[in-house]
């Protein structure tokens, strides 16, 4: 690799790596606090313990609707369950400011997705660092421009979205230098294992190379596995729905109860010290694992007796010395090419070739010659 491109790729990870959405876990809440306060309060509560107990990174995020004009004044009483559910659930600002001083009380980042432009506002009063932009408004274009006008960091799902359309977005995001992260989403709810697309990580990396790129995840089954694919992916952000058990209230399928998410946090961290470091260049061998593989070379060994002054060359190599374990210390390996040397001291059959044996650049070299002298078995 060309020097500026890996000084290039080096100062874009260092840049990401300082985002705001480094290793950010956003907890959506949604609307699973049913229009109580008590109930926001209590998930609030769970699932900011949890991510306070594993020293994680997370937000916790609400949905913000302007209730009375999201919806059709003609059809407010239709009966279509995702507009009973806006209604039913509906929180007043007082109520909404009760939650956000408790997201913020148990070290949690407050943040929302606003569905219409007054609620943009709501945020802005609240001084979220961060806004959402959920799947469905990814091409709506009132509300992206409004949301930009606030020149806060934003979130974009990419659920059910056309390569064409996240393209649109970005280019008008980092036009403005406004920082976004995007997120794979499978806009499915609940998604199944097969449906998960996690491929897709990589593919918005390799495509938005400028900006944080997370997993927007709604699977039931497994809530380890895909936060450590998706990290060894690329992925540094991730958000799951969450809700708790409480007052015998169903729990959907797609949402992840404090036990759940304290797995989810857990194979995260397993993630992050298995995949170790950004590898933009060769890892530095540590000396446990060189110690470990010296033990394996072959050392070599004369097939004769030989006396001082033997000149040593690749022919003669085959035809007087043999290679074998195990390597001793201070003997010469299969990874020295011996050319022009001399021995200086006479060697037996079957014995090891000594560094101190011989006259050539391996005893000549401290260096080299340290490593030798250390390396292998004391016998």
């Amino acid at each position: 690799m060309k020097k500026s491109v890996k000084i290039e790729k080096d100062n874009l990870n260092i840049k990401k790596s300082k985002s705001i959405f480094h290793n950010l876990f956003v907890l959506e809440m949604a609307n699973n606090h049913l229009g109580s306060v008590k109930r926001g309060l209590k998930i609030i509560k769970d699932h900011g313990q949890i991510a306070k107990f594993n020293n994680i990174r997370a937000a916790i995020k609400l949905q913000f609707r302007d209730v009375d004009n999201f919806i059709h004044k003609s059809y407010k009483k239709l009966d279509e369950r995702y507009i009973k559910k806006v209604q039913r659930t509906k929180l007043s600002k007082t109520e909404f400011k009760k939650l956000v001083n408790a997201i913020k009380a148990v070290g949690c980042i407050p943040m929302a997705t606003p569905f219409d432009e007054k609620s943009v506002d709501l945020c802005q009063e609240f001084k979220f660092p961060i806004i959402k932009i959920a799947s469905s408004d990814s091409n709506d274009w009132t509300l992206i421009e409004k949301i930009a006008s606030t020149r806060k960091p934003v979130i974009l799902s990419t659920g059910g979205t056309s390569e064409g359309n996240i393209d649109e977005v970005v280019e008008f995001f980092n036009g403005k230098k406004i920082d976004l992260a995007i997120n794979h989403c499978v806009s499915l709810y609940p998604s199944e294992d097969h449906e998960l697309a996690l491929n897709e990580t990589a593919y918005l990396i390799r495509r938005y190379p400028d900006n944080v790129v997370g997993f927007s995840s709604h699977e039931y089954n497994d809530w380890s596995s895909s936060v450590q694919i998706t990290y060894a992916k690329g992925a540094r952000t991730w958000e799951r729905h969450v809700d708790i058990d409480y007052e015998g209230i169903p729990v959907s399928k797609y949402c992840s109860l404090p036990n759940q998410v304290d797995q989810w946090f857990k194979a995260f961290k397993k993630a992050v010290e298995m995949c170790g470091p950004i590898a933009l260049e060769r890892r530095i061998i540590s000396k446990k694992e060189t110690e470990y593989l010296d033990k394996l070379v072959r050392g070599v060994y004369s097939k004769k007796n030989l006396n001082a002054g033997y000149v040593f060359n690749k022919n003669s190599l085959k035809k007087d010395f043999y290679l074998a374990v195990p390597l001793q210390k201070g003997q010469l390996s299969s990874r020295e090419i011996l050319n022009g040397g001399k021995l200086i001291s006479k060697i037996k059959v079957n014995k090891p070739l000594m560094i101190g044996d011989i006259d050539g650049p391996y005893s000549e070299n401290k260096s080299l010659k340290d490593i030798i002298l250390k390396r292998g078995q004391k016998i």
